[in-house]
């Protein structure tokens, strides 16, 4: 407060400057130095040596506050608590937002509701917002990433095979993608038949080896050469002529 040439220089972290004071003064920074300010006056202005003297107690009142922080909380927490909301930010390209967001929003809600997330916002930049606590913001994360990952020939995964067919079989890469193991893809040599060779609910290791109008290829031979040793299989005997 001002008066003439008097004034007071009061410090303190609750706000009652903002209506009796003729200077709001807020300083936000670390150890190491000031990160934020922000003033507001309610007089023609403030003279620098007394802006020194703000910024000089601000520092002072900021280590105290640390020194207190820092005697509770040595380190910064790795995570926040479960409990806590957590907001992720991640990013899906603009034309996937209608993948994400699925007829009359079915896509969207489903994954609300399977993971117990508490909000999705996509912006037009393809920005994806998600807020909830207990990991339901992460498992909602990792169901977006999933439905929107765009697979390309090279990438490893581990898949599930989810049915068996006489020209080889199907194997789910996550909760959005299938893709065909054909016969020929699964041993160096001709095999006649997958029964026996693979089973509902197994885990392979696959190489994406084709990607054509959205249908992906897999190879377990490229990607676990020993996966027929394993298995037992053996080339079939050369017939003699």
């Amino acid at each position: 407060m001002m008066s003439g040439k008097q004034y007071q220089l009061l410090t303190d972290i609750q706000g009652p400057e903002d209506e009796h004071g003729d200077m709001d003064f807020k300083v936000a920074g670390t150890r190491e130095g000031v990160t934020a300010i922000q003033m507001d006056v309610k007089v023609d202005g403030i003279p620098v040596p007394i802006l020194a003297e703000a910024l000089e107690k601000a520092r002072l009142a900021r280590l105290s506050i640390l020194d207190v922080i820092e005697g509770e909380l040595a380190t910064a927490r790795a995570d926040i608590s479960p409990r806590a909301p957590k907001i992720i930010a991640l990013k899906i390209q603009p034309e996937q937002i209608g993948l994400v967001i699925g007829s009359g929003g079915k896509t969207i809600n489903s994954i609300k509701d399977d993971t117990g997330v508490e909000e999705i916002t996509i912006e037009e930049d393809g920005t994806v917002y998600i807020t909830g606590k207990d990991g339901s913001a992460d498992r909602a994360a990792d169901k977006i990433r999933a439905l929107t990952k765009v697979y390309e020939v090279g990438d490893r995964a581990i898949a599930v095979v989810t049915r068996l067919a006489t020209f080889g079989a199907f194997a789910k890469l996550d909760d959005f993608n299938e893709g065909l193991i054909h016969i020929s893809e699964i041993a160096p040599f001709r095999i006649e038949t997958v029964e026996g060779v693979l089973k509902e609910g197994e885990e392979v290791s696959v190489v994406v080896s084709k990607v054509e109008d959205g249908k992906i290829g897999l190879s377990i031979k490229q990607a676990d050469a020993d996966f027929a040793t394993r298995k037992g299989l053996k080339p079939p005997e050369k017939k003699e002529s």
